[in-house]
């Protein structure tokens, strides 16, 4: 760290450092969120590239963050671990086909990384999400708090920021929350306000529909994915976001994928962030419509976990 720098010292750890994995990695630099960043992939040439080029940018903005390459070991030895492993679609490859990839390659780099420092938290941001996190939370040996994934966090300020636009106002003005199972989420429309007017109750210069609105942010990512594979700009933001509330123990509240005892996986509703993770839920005063989805999508996010444990 830099003489007269009195941040304390801090580690976060990137498993898989391609497209996702490097664009966190330059949020957090950016951000100077941490005092060392460690790179970890299976592919050593890659990795260390990754590496190099990331320290370039840590020395242009002289932040105080160190890039390194580390084992799974070391990496479960820090404050922070983000795993982003396995999360691009390959060309051609189905649903289901990258569901079981991605399966496969969290459980073998969650393995490599246990016993972890039992004060370590682990981000999931391999999709999908809810079920990797909640893979992650079984397999990791971490109290259920120290566990959590990206979750609807990224599709929760893309939907803000479209309703911004429609209002014509800032998207810090507004508050609205996407919940639920990623990829089958509930977007929060009955406590969806700006600044503190309810949505309904806006003045718009223009006509729409909230379903107008879901379907736009909707189509605006399936074109990204389409198109790159991944969404790494937008999905790094949100990585970096979620490390700083921790890190600074800030009490940010996000909408972050978290196990939920009354479901028995994880997906996503708002939580308070600190140093020690999830450090309670907020309840939602959602309508009987809203809870009945989240309910039915955490159902099948749930049958589908069982058939994995089943083999099948």
């Amino acid at each position: 760290m830099p003489p007269g720098n009195t941040k304390p010292f801090s580690r976060i750890a990137i498993v898989g450092v391609g497209q996702v994995g490097a664009a966190a990695t330059y949020a957090l630099i950016l951000g100077s969120v941490a005092s060392e960043l460690l790179l970890v992939d299976v592919k050593v040439d890659l990795r260390d590239a990754q590496v190099h080029d990331l320290s370039d940018v840590a020395y242009a903005i002289d932040g105080g963050t160190r890039v390194r390459a580390a084992t799974h070991h070391e990496a479960g030895q820090c404050d922070i671990v983000v795993i982003t492993a396995g999360s691009r679609h390959s060309l051609g490859e189905t649903g289901i086909q990258h569901m079981h990839r991605n399966v496969s390659v969290v459980r073998s780099v969650v393995t490599a990384m246990t016993p972890f420092r039992p004060d370590t938290v682990v981000l999931v941001v391999s999709n999908p999400v809810d079920l990797l996190t909640t893979l992650t939370k079984e397999l990791s040996g971490l109290p259920e708090h120290q566990v959590l994934g990206s979750g609807t966090f990224l599709d929760s300020v893309r939907l803000r920021g479209l309703l911004a636009e429609k209002a014509e106002v800032a998207a810090s003005s507004i508050q609205l929350s996407v919940l639920g199972v990623h990829g089958d989420p509930q977007v929060a429309w009955s406590t969806a306000t700006i600044n503190g007017v309810p949505m309904d109750k806006f003045s718009y210069p223009g006509a729409f529909t909230p379903a107008d609105l879901a379907d736009e942010c909707k189509e605006r990512a399936e074109s990204i994915i389409r198109v790159k594979g991944a969404a790494p700009c937008g999905v790094g933001s949100v990585v970096s976001s979620i490390c700083t509330s921790i890190i600074a123990d800030k009490g940010d509240v996000r909408p972050i994928s978290h196990f939920q005892p009354e479901f028995g996986c994880c997906l996503s509703s708002p939580v308070v962030l600190g140093r020690k993770g999830i450090l309670r839920s907020v309840q939602m005063a959602l309508n009987s419509e809203e809870q009945n989805h989240i309910a039915n999508s955490a159902k099948r996010l749930k049958d589908t976990m069982d058939r994995i444990k089943q083999g099948h």
